[in-house]
């Protein structure tokens, strides 16, 4: 079968063996698969390790075949994968047992997939197979960051740094859908209108005087993921007894802030990584009731793998990269 792959510190397509269901298993023909940031780091952390490693964390497809004691799905189901690896039920932090499907695991960028049923959800009836495939891993993260951790009710405001992102416009649409106040930053002017068109109430440039800007609101919630660029600056527009919720840095880990301001304003500060297969349900449950559907910026075909991964990385992007396998 054709896989996108990491070999020997490069990225490459090849012809991988075609997986086999084990017992528990099953084979998923894979029609979608959506692209996160985190595949773009993978190469660094994999190293020039000669054994090619499938990446790829999100997926959806139809089951191919099952393994022995399989018994919630069957041959023909329309399936979409769950990558985050042995966390079922809500807890305050994953298990220890707790990984991201793609590495060391092999992950969906092939034709191909062999993995747990326990993996696996069944395809809400209306998406589309790239909107399927590119749906947990954003969703979820956006789903725990917004209600697990944030706490987000109707009538709050939440402010978000950075609107392009998958979660980001997950982010927007969940709150809209709960009766919320929304507030995003871009650079791009187009973004902007992009983000207004999906629901948030306002948009405003991220070079701009955020606390001139918003002067006016009361921020209850702020979910960044840009890191060291933004944080001091979202806490400045933060409410005194307001919630931050971390779930990336796309720019610097390290963040030096003022401990007596913030204790002084009893902030409340959250990490948040993925999310529990019971968050994931809660989230497709949530979703179906409201037909919400993942933004897609750009599905690529298999053969332009390597494209789709210099478009993410450019930045340029508003809403999931997709790659259409079955193309």
């Amino acid at each position: 079968m054709k896989a996108f792959v990491i070999e020997s510190g490069e990225l490459k397509l090849k012809e991988m063996e075609e997986p086999k269901a084990k017992p528990g298993e099953v084979v998923v023909s894979l029609e979608a698969a959506g692209i996160n940031r985190r595949d773009l780091g993978l190469i660094k952390r994999y190293g020039d390790n000669p054994a090619a490693l499938i990446i790829g964390s999100d997926g959806a497809g139809t089951v191919e075949s099952v393994g022995e004691d399989v018994i919630d799905f069957t041959a023909g189901d329309a399936v979409i994968i769950n990558p985050a690896l042995r966390w079922y039920t809500n807890s305050e932090a994953p298990p220890p047992e707790f990984d991201i499907l793609g590495m060391p695991d092999h992950g969906t960028f092939a034709e191909k997939i062999a993995i747990s049923a326990d993996q696996l959800e069944k395809k809400p009836h209306y998406l589309t197979w790239e909107e399927a495939g590119s749906l947990a891993l954003p969703g979820v993260t956006g789903y725990r960051s917004l209600f697990t951790k944030g706490q987000l009710k109707k009538g709050d405001t939440l402010f978000i740094p950075g609107a392009g992102s998958g979660v980001a416009t997950f982010l927007i649409q969940f709150a809209k859908s709960v009766g919320a106040r929304v507030i995003v930053t871009s650079r791009s002017e187009e973004k902007r209108q992009h983000a207004e068109k999906i629901g948030a109430d306002l948009a405003i440039p991220t070079d701009s005087d955020w606390v001139k800007e918003l002067a006016d609101e009361k921020i209850d919630l702020v979910i960044d993921s840009v890191g060291g660029a933004t944080f001091n600056r979202s806490l400045e527009v933060l409410k005194k007894g307001g919630r931050i919720v971390i779930f990336g840095a796309t720019t610097e880990d390290n963040v030096d802030f003022n401990l007596r301001q913030f204790f002084y304003g009893q902030y409340q500060l959250f990490g948040s990584t993925m999310g529990s297969r019971e968050e994931l349900r809660d989230m497709l449950k949530h979703m179906e009731a409201t037909t919400m559907r993942p933004v897609i910026d750009k599905a690529f075909p298999m053969d332009q793998a390597q494209e789709a991964f210099d478009h993410l990385a450019s930045g340029s992007q508003f809403g999931k990269v997709v790659l259409s396998i079955s193309q």
